[in-house]
């Protein structure tokens, strides 16, 4: 029999890995990846400076640990350049040679990418992203070579926001710029936004908003940063880093005739559209939602790694509340389905808020909690709140 095969090393490759090792500790798995297979939580990546981590330090293993731990052959630094769904195989580039290997079944984890915008400038090749733990050491590794700390950030979403708290706790000068008119505008109704983009405020980060980046320029014979925004301003910086959002890689699932739309399109079962062949975490749209936050990932692993060993298991989503990681505004967000219209209903507290979102029949579809009073609700709002993809017996 082939073996099973996982593309990706990320937080999703290797659950799937782990969780399939309970079940089937013997059948034979397989981990393909482009970059080295070191295993690491990729959500440390945005506080890891308040926690005074080293990039070393954030890696739980490398490839040779995690091939023994989970008795599993590890292929890093390989790039899978197709996918033959009806010959059941993969043709493989590592070291210059091509190779193909079969499979009995195929996982595709193979994540997000950040998204780029085009902007102008002689520095704008020199904007940093942290999407994986070598982007994260190439930033630190700049960083600690400016001699001020004046940091840039594009993006005032999830990721935008909790590393602009985690540098202001490092002393950095950090600035947040965004088209949207407060940060989180995507999770957040305006009101809460509002309230948590004053207690960032508070704690010392500056927010340019409703404007945008046209220009990044070296300034001072290289040593600084020329950021031109298309309100007019100019801002100076050591260092420029972009968060503004993911995009599901699916090239490779595209080019194999997989069905996509924004990810990887898969049923509850996490089947794509071709026999034997998955997805799963950052890249798959589970029907019809990018969920791209950890607790989902852990059901879908667990969901899989049964399915995978011969007992079909639907992935049950129940209310999965995102904690944000930003202590100077601490806030719980679990975000309403989309499609469903909701009016918000607030309770203020003297350190925050608590606003539900609340469908037409009174039902309760999604929350957000801000300050550490709200926060204490998570667990007796989430119970409330109906299953997203609700379990299946």
């Amino acid at each position: 029999m082939h073996p099973i095969i996982i593309i990706g090393s990320g937080m999703a490759g290797y659950t799937v890995a782990r969780e399939f090792r309970k079940l089937s500790p013997e059948q034979e798995l397989v981990m393909i990846c482009a970059d080295d297979a070191v295993n690491y939580a990729k959500p440390t990546l945005s506080n890891a400076f308040a926690g005074n981590k080293a990039p070393e330090q954030i890696a739980l293993g490398d490839a040779t640990k995690m091939a023994t731990q989970l008795n599993m052959r590890i292929e890093a630094e390989t790039w899978v350049k197709e996918i033959n769904a009806e010959r059941h195989e993969i043709t493989l580039e590592k070291n210059g040679e091509t190779i193909t290997q079969p499979y009995s079944k195929l996982v595709l984890a193979v994540g997000a990418n950040p998204i780029r915008l085009a902007i102008a400038g002689d520095g704008s090749d020199d904007i940093h992203v942290v999407n994986s733990l070598t982007d994260y050491r190439t930033f630190r590794e700049n960083l600690s070579k400016r001699k001020d700390k004046r940091v840039v950030i594009l993006g005032a979403g999830l990721i935008g926001c909790e590393f602009a708290n985690d540098l202001l706790h490092s002393n950095y000068d950090v600035t947040v710029i965004d088209l949207a008119p407060q940060p989180l505008g995507r999770l957040l109704p305006n009101h809460v936004a509002e309230a948590f983009k004053t207690n960032l405020e508070q704690a010392g980060i500056k927010f340019a908003l409703s404007t945008t980046v046209e220009k990044v320029t070296k300034i001072n014979d290289g040593e600084d940063y020329a950021v031109t925004l298309a309100n007019g301003q100019t801002l100076v910086a050591d260092i420029v880093l972009s968060a503004i959002g993911l995009q599901p890689n699916i090239a490779l699932a595209k080019d194999a005739n997989i069905q996509t739309s924004r990810g990887i399109i898969t049923n509850t079962l996490l089947e794509t559209s071709q026999p034997d062949i998955y997805a799963v975490g950052d890249c798959a749209e589970v029907n019809g939602t990018l969920l791209p936050f950890v607790m989902p990932i852990m059901q879908q692993a667990r969901a899989l790694a049964k399915t995978l060993s011969g007992q079909n298991t639907n992935v049950h989503y129940p209310a999965m509340p995102v904690a944000v990681k930003t202590p100077a505004a601490p806030l719980t967000v679990l975000p309403a389905p989309l499609d469903v219209e909701v009016n918000w209903e607030t309770e203020e507290f003297d350190d925050g808020m608590l606003a539900k979102a609340v469908d037409s029949q009174g039902t309760l579809r999604g929350f957000v909690l801000l300050g550490a009073t709200a926060s204490k609700q998570r667990l007796a709002l989430s119970k409330l709140v109906p299953d997203l993809i609700p379990a299946q017996v």
